[in-house]
C-alpha cells in the first residue's frame, strides 16, 4: 500500500530521473542505435537491409561479402556501408586493391535529400493529429503533448539512423577531407604484418568502455584474396589475418565489412572464411536476358541482382535468427536508391513487385537458379 501512495497519477508529472534512471539514447554515438537485448547497431547505409537484419550491422561484430565474379554488386553494399559512416561523422577505414585507395572515396553516393514541401505537409499533419480528441484538462493534454514530441523526436532519430543514397550523385568533397578517413592499398602489399598492425591502431580508438558516448568506428576492406590483390593465394595468413580482426573488432566499438571472391579459394578455405563470419552475406548478378526468370519473378525489368543472407549476427541470445525470406532481390527505385524486395512469383496477369516491408514470399523451387 506504500507503494502505491507514492505513485504519480495520470495527470501529474514523474520526478525527473537523471541521476540514476536516465535513457542512454541521448549519449549515444551519432549513428548507433540501441536494439533488442541491448546489443548496439550501427546501419547498413541501406534501410531494408537493416529491417532485414533486426536493426543493422552489430557493434562489435564482423560481416562478410561473398563477391560475384561476373558483376561488382558487393561494391554496392560496400560503398553505401562507407557512405553512411562518413555521413555519421564515424571513423573509417578502408582497404582496397587500387593504386590510389583515397581515390575511392570519390565514387561513394550521397543522401537523398527530401524535399521541403514534403516535410513540411508531414509537419501539418502531426499537428492535426495532436488537436484530434475530446476536450480534456490541460493537464492531460500537456502530458500527451510532451509524449508526441517525445514520440517525434524518436521518429527522426530513427530515419536519420539510416540514409537513402543516391548512387548517382557523389559525397560532397568537403566531408572526404575527414582526418578520420584513413585509406590503404592492398595492392602491392608483401605480408599481412604491417596490415595488421593500421587494423590494431585504428580499432585501438574505438576500444569499448562503461560510456556509451564513444564514436563508432567501420571497417572497409575491399576484395580480400582477389587476384589483384597483394595477399593472393596466401590463404592461411589471411585466415589467421581474419581470426585476430575479429577479436580486435569483438572488443571495440567498430564493425568490419570484409568482401572477397569465393570462387579463388578452395572450397575448405572458403568454408573457414564463412565460419568466421557473425554476418554471412552473398550477392549474385542476373543472368542477361534470361525468360525463365522473366516468366517466374515480378519486377524482373528493374532487379540488377541477387542478395542472400545466410547468416544473422546476435548477440546476448541462444536463439537462432529465423528471416522470412532469405534471397532478396536488388532494385534501384528510380534508378538512384538501392532497395531490397522479396521474390514473388509473377500470376498470369502479371504484376509489379512487392517491397521488403509489405507482404510477399520466396517462392524458388529446387534446382532454379535462384538457388544460390
Amino acid at each position: 500500500m506504500a507503494t502505491s501512495l507514492v505513485r504519480p497519477s495520470s495527470f501529474s508529472r514523474a520526478s525527473s530521473p537523471s541521476s540514476s534512471s536516465a535513457s542512454p539514447s541521448p549519449s549515444l554515438a551519432p549513428g548507433v542505435r540501441i536494439g533488442a537485448n541491448g546489443a548496439a547497431f550501427v546501419s547498413s547505409g541501406i534501410p531494408d537491409l537493416d529491417r532485414i537484419l533486426g536493426g543493422g550491422f552489430l557493434v562489435g561484430s564482423l560481416v562478410m561479402v561473398m563477391e560475384d565474379g561476373d558483376a561488382p554488386h558487393h561494391l554496392l553494399l560496400l560503398r553505401n556501408f562507407m557512405s553512411q559512416g562518413i555521413v555519421h561523422g564515424q571513423s573509417l577505414l578502408f582497404a582496397g586493391p587500387t593504386t590510389d585507395p583515397r581515390s575511392f572515396l570519390g565514387t561513394l553516393p550521397s543522401p537523398v535529400v527530401q524535399k521541403e514541401g514534403v516535410k513540411i505537409k508531414h509537419d501539418t499533419s502531426d499537428v492535426q493529429d495532436k488537436e484530434k480528441g475530446l476536450r480534456i484538462a490541460w493537464q492531460y493534454k500537456k502530458y500527451f503533448g510532451e509524449q508526441n514530441t517525445v514520440d517525434s523526436h524518436n521518429r527522426d532519430k530513427k530515419q536519420e539512423f539510416s540514409s537513402d543514397f543516391d548512387l548517382r550523385k557523389p559525397l560532397e568533397r568537403h566531408l572526404l577531407n575527414s582526418q578520420n578517413i584513413k585509406c590503404i592499398s592492398t595492392l602491392d602489399a608483401i605480408d599481412l604484418t604491417k596490415f595488421q598492425n593500421h587494423c590494431s591502431t585504428f580499432v585501438s580508438k574505438l576500444s569499448r568502455k562503461d560510456d556509451v558516448n564513444l564514436n563508432a568506428g567501420r571497417i572497409a576492406i575491399q576484395s580480400l584474396c582477389a587476384p589483384q590483390c597483394g595477399y593472393f593465394e596466401k590463404d592461411w595468413d589471411i585466415l589467421s589475418f581474419i581470426r585476430s580482426l575479429r577479436a580486435m573488432v569483438r572488443s571495440s566499438n567498430a564493425v568490419a565489412v570484409i568482401t572477397f571472391p569465393a570462387s579463388v579459394l578452395s572450397n575448405s578455405i572458403s568454408k573457414r572464411w564463412q565460419h568466421l563470419a557473425d554476418t554471412l552475406l552473398s550477392v549474385r548478378a542476373i543472368p542477361d536476358e534470361d525468360k525463365d526468370l522473366a516468366k517466374l519473378l515480378t519486377g524482373y525489368q528493374d532487379m540488377v541482382g541477387f542478395l542472400h543472407v545466410h547468416k544473422v549476427a546476435q548477440l546476448n541470445s541462444q536463439v537462432p535468427v529465423i528471416l522470412d525470406a532469405s534471397t532478396f532481390s536488388l532494385k534501384l527505385q528510380k534508378r538512384r536508391s538501392l532497395v531490397l524486395e522479396r521474390l514473388n512469383q509473377a500470376p498470369v496477369e502479371g504484376s509489379s513487385g512487392v517491397s521488403y516491408g509489405t507482404s510477399g514470399s520466396c517462392s524458388s523451387s529446387t534446382g532454379s537458379p535462384l538457388d544460390f
